[in-house]
């Protein structure tokens, strides 16, 4: 039996999220289809990040295995000519076969982006949160900066989290601006549910002016959910490196 990783590129903007889930279109999902297409075999596919409904991907990882004797340029050449123009394989590789794309990975980086004007824009409608007026970057690095570190993150943490522990590691965060695009990238060795989000959330909070950055400091520090913003809307989040 040998493992194949998938290096994968996705709009999620049509999908319910990575995982198979009844009677509505996923990311999982409809690359089995083409995989058992190509393969002629039932194929389940693990993935390093079960990426929320509208939420993308510029490297999601994930592998199967297979008794398939096509090499990794087959594969690639085959998934892409039948797959979605949503979804692309920018690299495929045969790996050991104790490859796992979840339990393996040691870190992940995530990027959220923001579109921040005056009127909202229609072609960053599907990648970005819209915030009206100006945000105060400085104010949101300086906020940011109190979570580098190891933490419990149960502050950023959704309800539902199937999570053993909400301790965490945030090796580096990085808060910047273009062209009227916000981006806050975050590099952990493990996220939270939704933990991206409810971090952006609050930032903006920040750059508002609603909060000030020792405010956000003590929303950490309380380990409450209740105490944070609101969670940023799926659309602006990219899973963009998985480490290994």
């Amino acid at each position: 039996m040998r493992s194949i990783k998938l290096t994968i590129e996705y709009d999620g903007t049509g999908y319910h999220g990575w995982q198979v889930q009844p009677n509505v279109k996923t990311v999982q999902g409809v690359m089995e289809g083409k995989l058992a297409q190509i393969t002629g075999e039932r194929v389940r596919l693990i993935a390093s990040s079960r990426t929320d409904a509208g939420v993308h991907a510029l490297g999601q990882v994930a592998n199967f295995k297979t008794q398939s004797s096509l090499d990794a340029r087959s594969f690639l050449n085959a998934l892409n000519s039948l797959l979605p123009e949503d979804i692309r394989i920018k690299e495929v590789e045969e790996v050991d076969e104790s490859f796992h794309a979840r339990f393996g990975a040691r870190g992940k980086m995530y990027e959220y982006r923001i579109f921040n004007g005056e009127v909202p824009s229609p072609f960053y409608r599907h990648f970005s949160w819209f915030i009206r007026g100006t945000l105060d970057l400085a104010r949101m690095r300086e906020a940011a900066m109190k979570l580098v570190g190891r933490h419990d993150f149960s502050s950023f943490c959704s309800s539902g989290s199937m999570h053993v522990t909400p301790i965490r590691e945030i090796y580096g965060i990085n808060v910047g601006g273009r062209g009227g695009i916000v981006f806050i990238r975050i590099e952990a060795n493990a996220f939270l549910k939704q933990m991206v989000r409810n971090i952006v959330g609050t930032l903006v909070d920040v750059g508002r002016r609603k909060l000030t950055p020792s405010q956000f400091g003590r929303i950490l520090e309380a380990r409450d959910r209740q105490r944070a913003g609101i969670a940023a809307p799926a659309r602006g989040l990219f899973l963009v490196r998985v480490n290994y």
